[in-house]
């Protein structure tokens, strides 16, 4: 029973937030290898941002995740948390940590194991209609946690739709 009331609540308290706080973001960029041998490329990104679980003032933070497919066919997916910071003049500064799993199409492009962090950093600017453009610059490694530990930057120009809207 109290697991049930426990439950109830915290989905009383999910629809609450304002919806649209939630958005998706397409990308489009470059990654650099870190290897020789790598092969670099375009990269295509999808990411779901959700309701933010902390306010205050400019800062926000929230859940998210991510998939990235590079067009030599690598492809990462992970999950993690999210942060903005709302400057002057709807400019915003984003950064993001989301650990999860990322599977090579080659050798070259190995970067230690399966296992792999990507950290994001970004600067946009929202419009009136809620939606917004952004440059991110990311980074996906091991974090040393492997053996070998090459890693992979990525460069990428960045659309947010906002949800419910």
């Amino acid at each position: 029973m109290k697991k049930t009331a426990i439950l109830a609540a915290a989905l009383s308290a999910a629809v609450t937030l304002p919806a649209t706080a939630q958005e998706v973001t397409l990308g489009l960029g470059y990654s650099d290898y870190h290897r020789e041998i790598a092969e670099d490329g375009a990269q295509f990104a999808i990411e779901y941002l959700h309701n933010p679980f902390f306010e205050k003032g400019r800062l926000s933070a929230r859940f998210g995740a991510t998939l990235e497919a590079q067009e030599t066919g690598d492809v990462f997916a992970g999950v993690g948390i999210s942060s903005v910071v709302d400057l002057n003049n709807d400019w915003f500064i984003e950064t993001s940590v989301m650990p999860g799993a990322y599977s090579e199409s080659s050798a070259g492009n190995d970067l230690g194991s399966a296992f792999e962090i990507r950290s994001l950093f970004a600067v946009g600017k929202r419009f009136d209609n809620g939606k917004a453009v952004s440059l991110a610059f990311s980074h996906k490694s091991n974090a040393s946690t492997a053996d070998e530990n090459p890693g992979v930057n990525s460069l990428t120009l960045r659309w947010h739709i906002p949800l419910g809207r």
